[in-house]
């Protein structure tokens, strides 16, 4: 019975084993459709030549890249050289080629201009981050450029640097010497240009940008503490999905070795240092450089956003990391190398860096808080990346109030304003104000009527917070103010109250193109929200009325607007809109969807909130419209009815939109939702994340006109991928273990004299869960939080740990179990092929001997009755 017993642990085993690789392996091999746009460009690669002192690194090579169709003189181009240089270093076995679409559409952006200026609001830096009194005249920018920038790159000839410590070593040592040789080429640049009499302008530049992609952006952290470096000669990286913490797979000891004395080193370069008594003494060696580390999403199979992280290494004072899901005006998940191309990545990126150019010197700032500060403005969207922006909105936004002159300036007249939006509106039609009387105010279109909503009377009955989705542009379509008392002027008002205008607390997010409305009244599909508003109690305290105020219908020749409008507004409690997901309700939903009914004038915000993380656990959020006010009584059968029914519901309300944060990687949006899987890139279960990071948050904006069936169930095949690709190295190196632990039981059996087990014996006794490997397993948990409680750290998710690992070691018994089958099966088909083939062999063996000697006889016979005749021929 125990025989069978082993047998039966084995079986299942095999089969779930068999059953996560066969579903992890249909989710990976799919087409993944990650949204981007392909970015085009005409290369060119001018050699920049060597110098003395460079022959240790004499196999690898420098190039300037130039944008153009036209055939272009190398000596003449060097010369001209006056931009600022930065130095693309690529990744493991790439190529210095791929810098291409980064200086291509850099090129673009230099002649291009500055990105149009966003009346959103504007992501700034954290108070952590010494967001504080920073200089506003930065962000300032005028309709050029200052300077264009010198992409550089280094060949390192395609080696394969995240295998080999000494591989990284020697990159970066000629990252070194490619610094110093570029910051040397433009003193002969310009001194070629004065030796030919040519006019010079501007400073030589002192120092390099880095940009390094995957390994490439370690190597750049490396050549920056490396001794040989020239002081200040690098001030500002750029990582585009570059592992930080650790290598992605530490094949040698050397690789883990040298990535912990980096990171070392850079922690130890941003100490200060201080006499016993605590005086200041001099800054850090490395407190003039900026690092930020851009993650490509949980599409990104090859770099972990939890590995491209710079928590513990870069305070974050000098840098941060972003994820491409939450980065201003990209808002995808890409994978490792289409990082390099993705236009929508390239083209923000590319601004980026133009936009850290100093106007008055030509160069990169040189205060770090700027340099951060225009990371923070560029690249981060107007969304936190905490989840505390539901919660805590007051916290997050810092725009400074201003008061208006009158109620004028407050609808939108052409009167100039004080306030935050000082676009001018056409004054028709801005005294008809509408008095709404519910919790839920809609706008269809531009009409230019104000709407007024009363805080006290609305926002009873805990409907204290207030949410705003819209398709109109801040400022220039809609605005929205705060008043203390119902007034026409400042003149019906004590001088002590002022109208506060909160128009610039609108947020962007990414949506389609709105539909098309070829004449009015023609709305038949109802435009996706681009932006999102909120207000807490803690906003709208001190203040009695709410107005909106829409823009007037811009026509041309009489014509409407191109483009469908919409705007969804709502005083909700937030309670009424939370739901919560136990671990064992998402288990069960793989099987049986967990579905929920959301009935008309429902909160247009729900707070989805999951025990088990997504980035563990994805799962399939369905939403399909059941109502909108439209009876299907006249439909030709009910079940026609209910197609076209939910058809034109769909039409007639807003695309949902999904927003989910993760502790490491922060924000992901998920626009035009109905029915997507969610995926979110953490990696939880390991002993270094805090308690409560297996948890994940979606907040859900829904339109509260119509009710919805959604079904939430855990996509199988996703979270297969995702636990293979996240716990991958653990299962190999469990399955290692379990096969030395079967090597031992057979040498101790071997010692002793026993029968020897075989292999897939020891693989059923371990799947006993004998007490030795208990023990060891517990005791390091023991240890670990005892070591927690001593140094009185917060303590990790032991439970999920327990549980991950737990299925880790199950499945590298299964691994192994399975090998041995196979190869079991592989033996006896290959012994059993063999004596089929040896029997046959006997006896056609036998069969064609005999065949052959008759052969030969009758041809022997054949040619001496041939030889005999011919004789007698000649005879005769």
């Amino acid at each position: 019975m125990e025989g069978f017993r082993a047998k039966l642990r084995v079986a299942t085993t095999v089969i779930l084993a068999l059953w996560i690789g066969i579903a992890a392996l249909y989710s990976l091999l799919k087409p993944i459709s990650n949204g981007c746009v392909m970015t085009y460009m005409y290369p060119t690669y001018i050699p920049i030549s060597s110098t003395e002192g460079a022959s240790s690194s004499a196999r690898y090579a420098l190039y300037l890249y130039h944008e153009g169709w036209k055939k272009i003189d190398f000596e003449e181009h060097l010369k001209q050289l006056n931009g600022v240089p930065v130095l693309f270093i690529p990744g493991n076995a790439g190529s210095y080629k791929q810098v291409r679409s980064l200086a291509a559409e850099s090129d673009r952006a230099y002649q291009g201009g500055p990105l149009e200026h966003s009346f959103y609001q504007e992501a700034s830096l954290t108070l952590e981050e010494g967001g504080v009194n920073i200089d506003a005249s930065i962000f300032h920018s005028s309709n050029q450029y200052t300077r264009r920038l010198d992409w550089f790159a280094v060949d390192l000839e395609g080696e394969h640097s995240a295998m080999d410590g000494q591989i990284l070593e020697e990159h970066a040592e000629y990252v070194v010497y490619a610094i110093h040789r570029i910051l040397d080429q433009y003193r002969e640049s310009q001194d070629a240009r004065e030796r030919e009499g040519a006019a010079t302008s501007g400073s030589l530049p002192k120092s390099v940008i880095l940009v390094g992609h995957s390994v490439g952006g370690f190597v750049a952290r490396a050549a920056i503490i490396h001794p040989l470096l020239r002081k200040s000669a690098v001030e500002t990286v750029l990582t585009l999905s570059s592992p930080h913490q650790s290598p992605p797979l530490a094949l040698q000891p050397s690789l883990g070795n040298y990535f912990a004395r980096v990171n070392d080193e850079w922690r130890k370069g941003y100490e200060a240092h201080t006499t016993p008594t605590g005086h200041h003494v001099s800054n850090s060696r490395l407190s003039h450089v900026v690092v930020v580390s851009i993650s490509a999403g949980y599409h990104d199979y090859q770099v972990r956003s939890k590995i491209e992280s710079l928590d513990g290494i870069v305070p974050p004072t000098h840098g941060f990391m972003i994820s491409s899901t939450g980065m201003k005006n990209v808002w995808l998940s890409m994978e490792h190398q289409a990082i390099l191309w993705c236009n929508q990545l390239v083209v923000q990126v590319s601004h980026t860096l133009l936009s850290l150019i100093d106007s008055r010197t030509g160069q990169p700032f040189l205060d770090t808080r700027q340099r951060l500060a225009m990371f923070s403005r560029m690249l981060r969207s107007g969304t936190p990346q905490s989840f505390n922006w539901m919660m805590q909105s007051h916290l997050f936004h810092q725009s400074t109030p201003a008061s208006i002159k009158d109620a004028k300036d407050a609808a939108g007249s052409q009167a100039p304003s004080s306030s935050s939006c000082t676009v001018q509106w056409s004054a028709e039609g801005l005294d008809k104000d509408l008095y709404i009387q519910t919790a839920t105010v809609t706008v269809l279109a531009m009409d230019g009527k104000r709407r007024w909503l009363d805080i006290q009377k609305l926002g009873a009955n805990g409907k204290d917070h207030f949410i705003f989705v819209t398709n109109l542009a801040p400022c220039t379509g809609v605005r929205i103010h705060l008043w203390p008392e119902k007034g026409k002027s400042t003149t019906d008002l004590p001088g002590s109250k002022r109208i506060l205008e909160v128009t610039s607390k609108m947020v962007h997010i990414p949506s389609r193109a709105a539909p098309r409305q070829l004449e009015p009244g023609s709305q038949t599909e109802q435009a996706p929200p681009s932006a999102v508003f909120q207000l807490g109690p803690e906003d709208m305290r001190g203040f009695r009325f709410l107005t909106i105020s829409v823009a007037p219908t811009p026509t041309i020749s009489g014509r409407p607007p191109p483009a469908v409008s919409m705007a969804v507004g709502q005083f909700f409690n937030p309670q009424e809109g939370e739901r919560e997901f136990s671990s064992q309700s998402m288990l069960l939903s793989a099987y049986s969807p967990k579905d929920l009914f959301l009935k008309e004038d429902h909160p247009l915000v729900f707070n989805l909130t999951f025990a088990i993380s997504l980035g563990l656990l994805p799962i399939t959020l369905s939403l399909r419209t059941a109502s909108c006010g439209i009876q299907n009584s006249g439909f030709a059968n009910e079940e026609a009815g209910d197609i076209e029914h939910s058809r034109l519901c769909k039409m007639r309300c807003f695309p949902p939109v999904a927003l989910a944060w993760d502790p490491t990687s922060g924000l992901y949006v998920f626009p035009n939702l109905f029915s997507e899987t969610i995926i979110i890139d953490s990696s939880p279960a390991l002993w270094s994340y805090s308690q409560g990071s297996e948890k994940t948050i979606v907040v859900l904006l829904v339109d509260p006109h119509c009710s919805y069936k959604t079904s939430v169930s855990v996509s199988v095949t996703a979270a297969a991928s995702r636990f293979l690709l996240l716990y991958g190295s653990q299962i190999a190196g469990l399955s290692v273990a379990v096969v030395f632990f079967a090597l031992m039981r057979q040498a101790y059996a071997w010692d002793y004299y026993l029968p020897m087990p075989s292999m897939l014996t020891v693989v059923e006794y371990n799947l006993q869960m004998p007490f030795p490997f208990l023990l060891l397993a517990i005791l390091p948990i023991l240890v670990s939080l005892f070591h927690s409680f001593l140094m009185s750290q917060p303590f990790p998710p032991i439970m999920s740990f327990a549980v991950v690992s737990l299925i880790c070691y199950v499945l590298a018994n299964g691994l192994i179990a399975l090998l041995i089958l196979v190869s079991q099966l592989v033996f006896y088909v290959t012994a059993t092929a063999h004596v089929f083939i040896k029997t046959r062999w006997e006896v056609w063996e036998g069969n064609f001997c005999f065949a052959f000697l008759l052969w030969f006889v009758n041809l022997s016979s054949s040619f001496f009755s041939l030889k005999v005749n011919t004789l007698n021929l000649c005879i005769a």
